[in-house]
């Protein structure tokens, strides 16, 4: 395969995913779901924290990526509301309201504003697809979008549990720190994943 015809299959697949009817985007979106709850089967608790690290921001950030702002939010929402009614497939094959309202009910919400964050700059601005832009992108969407819902949900959580608020140290010990540098991997992975299969 010479270059320019991977640089052709490149724009003709991504065309094809952006010219897609609604209902294939759907489908589409549902598969990402899929990929993500399969990517929080991965997961490593850690002992000081109720939030283990998982794999599944992963699927968030190329839900935005590949979908798009509207049809990457879609598929994190099909992935909260069907692990709420029963799809085991949060971290660990579980499931339920109770799961979704725990410790990492923040997160679940963040993964929604990450995937359109990232999905808006995708879609819209063929520029952002090159590595430096969209890993520069990925950080707000992941440490922004993401962290700051996780980590209030994360405190409102503890204070229910305990009868106390964690102050700041605490709270970022149990709710940022441990993940940076996962994510850093995971951000650089994706957004190598933006140059090499997104046309610019």
């Amino acid at each position: 395969m010479n270059i320019d015809h991977y640089y052709y299959m490149r724009e003709n697949i991504f065309d094809k995913i952006q010219n897609a009817s609604n209902i294939e985007k759907v489908a589409m979106a549902f598969l990402m779901a899929c990929f993500t709850g399969l990517l929080a089967q991965i997961v490593l608790p850690l002992p000081w924290t109720p939030v283990p690290i998982t794999g599944q921001t992963m699927g968030v950030l190329l839900s935005g990526l590949f979908l798009g702002k509207r049809f990457g939010v879609l598929s994190q929402v099909i992935y909260i509301v069907g692990g709420i009614l029963g799809i085991a497939w949060y971290g660990e094959m579980t499931s339920g309201l109770g799961i979704f309202l725990g410790s990492t009910c923040g997160y679940f919400i963040g993964f929604i504003f990450a995937a359109a964050i990232i999905g808006h700059f995708s879609e819209k601005y063929s520029k952002s697809r090159k590595f430096r832009k969209m890993a520069s992108i990925m950080l707000i969407a992941n440490f922004g979008g993401i962290y700051i819902p996780g980590l209030i949900g994360l405190a409102i959580w503890t204070y229910f549990a305990t009868g106390a608020f964690p102050d700041i140290i605490t709270l970022l010990m149990m709710g940022l720190i441990p993940f940076i540098f996962g994510d850093l991997v995971k951000i650089a992975g994706a957004a190598a994943i933006s140059k090499a299969a997104l046309p610019k």
